[in-house]
């Protein structure tokens, strides 16, 4: 199964909508999102082509391939509105016998992570930043960065998984990072 892997959208249309394309070019199966999907949070400036209820849309009609956990932006009112789960604070997921905590970074994280074992993943976006790494404890921390308000001097972008093989891309589909578990 195919992958994609994209967080804090923050209600851009624009970027919401590069996002989906890239979704649709690159085959994947399943969209999976770390949260803050339609607003934009008191610490963030407005996204270029900030449109809430465009968003919704746009997601709606995607809604029965999209697993979602919430951010720290998410609402009660936003389950109202999308079509599809948004407001569990993370997920696990088995992939290729590696299991995933998928969240949006905001409880959970490098700095307070889950208890994960040597070879498990924390996934979480909320920093905006893609990152890629393996910690003392031996345990990954991965983050697809930001489709909208990218920090750090990084690229709008999203990962993406299949089999034991993770690939950072831009909005554009540029790889520029990649991973490789073995088994």
């Amino acid at each position: 199964m195919k992958w994609m892997i994209a967080s804090d959208l923050h209600g851009s249309a624009l970027y919401t909508g590069e996002m989906l394309e890239r979704f649709r070019l690159e085959g994947a199966d399943r969209l999976l999102l770390l949260g803050d999907l339609l607003y934009h949070g008191p610490r963030n400036d407005l996204p270029q082509g900030y449109a809430p209820k465009e968003v919704i849309g746009m997601l709606n009609e995607a809604a029965s391939r999209i697993f979602c956990v919430r951010g720290n932006c998410e609402a009660e009112v936003d389950q109202m509105v999308l079509n599809f789960p948004v407001l569990a604070e993370y997920c696990l997921l088995d992939w290729a016998g590696r299991l995933v905590f998928a969240t949006h970074g905001h409880r959970y994280n490098q700095e307070a992570p889950p208890a994960l074992a040597a070879g498990e993943v924390l996934l979480h976006g909320h920093t905006h930043v893609p990152a890629k790494v393996q910690t003392s404890g031996g345990w990954w921390y991965l983050n697809p960065g930001s489709v909208s308000l990218p920090k750090e001097g990084s690229a709008r972008g999203y990962m993406v998984w299949e089999g034991e093989r993770l690939v950072w891309k831009t909005l554009a589909g540029e790889a520029y990072d990649s991973l490789t578990f073995s088994s």
